[in-house]
């Protein structure tokens, strides 16, 4: 009999597949972050015609802060050894016309300016809004179309050879390292205030960092407490590759480039 449960869509039954009860070793982490001053900055960048937003500005910090700081957030699990990606790429979750969440890669993205980042990504964008989204996130349109439980061992053989062995399978356009270094998803852009995202099992990804949302609160500037624009950054670490050490260290750059956004105009 057919389904016709409007909730069952192909991203959902394909979650339903690869997830389940957390089992893993996970890192969730989370910092407050003034950015009164980086508000100001892209003010005044769109006005010059450079339309850049804070997906733009921490994709970029993000991938400058491994480049130059934390390469230990470069790495992922093959046949139980870890290595480098040789480059930093990056997923970003994007929302689709029909509702679901989508996804577009960035390649190299520490090469990449502020100005750069938001020509880039919005030719990926909009690629995905006309149905053409990254090699791995089409698979979850075949892989619902496949039934259950027939599904479960589909989804794993895959995940077994791609995430496990480190071998691609071309005529599916499929790797191990499909999704890059990490994902970045702003879900303070949907109302959400902070989350705690998942680990995607089929995502061989040291972390994934979620921009939360902003808010006006008292802060502390020069011994005086004033209204500021604070922003909240999530993050889930695989604690296989890297410690909270390194989060740490990444929170701690990230602050750095909001305070002087300049630095990611230059290469």
């Amino acid at each position: 009999m057919k389904e016709n449960n409007p909730l069952n869509t192909s991203w959902r039954k394909t979650a339903l597949t690869i997830y389940k009860k957390p089992v893993d070793s996970k890192i969730f982490g989370s910092v407050e972050i003034d950015i009164t001053d980086l508000e100001k900055y892209i003010a005044e960048k769109r006005k010059s015609g450079i339309k850049i937003t804070l997906t733009h500005f921490f994709l970029v910090a993000t991938a400058r802060a491994i480049k130059e700081h934390v390469p230990e957030l470069n790495t992922y699990v093959k046949r139980g050894n870890i290595y480098s990606h040789e480059q930093i790429d990056a997923t970003v979750s994007v929302l689709l016309h029909s509702g679901e969440m989508g996804s577009v890669k960035m390649q190299n993205v520490d090469k990449l300016t502020l100005t750069e980042s938001a020509k880039k990504l919005r030719e990926e964008i909009q690629k995905t809004h006309y149905g053409n989204e990254n090699a791995t996130m089409q698979m979850k349109e075949k892989l619902a179309a496949i039934p259950w439980p027939l599904r479960g061992w589909v989804y794993q053989s895959i995940k077994y050879i791609t995430t496990t062995l480190g071998i691609s399978i071309p005529p599916l356009g499929l790797s191990a390292n499909n999704f890059g270094s990490f994902i970045l998803s702003n879900i303070g852009s949907l109302g959400l205030d902070i989350g705690y995202p998942a680990l995607m099992p089929s995502a061989n990804i040291a972390f994934v960092l979620i921009l939360g949302g902003v808010t006006k609160k008292p802060w502390v500037v020069n011994d005086e407490i004033v209204p500021r624009s604070i922003l909240m950054l999530g993050a889930a670490l695989d604690h296989r590759v890297i410690d909270a050490s390194h989060g740490g260290k990444l929170f701690k750059q990230l602050k750095r480039f909001v305070n002087n956004p300049e630095l990611l105009e230059e290469v």
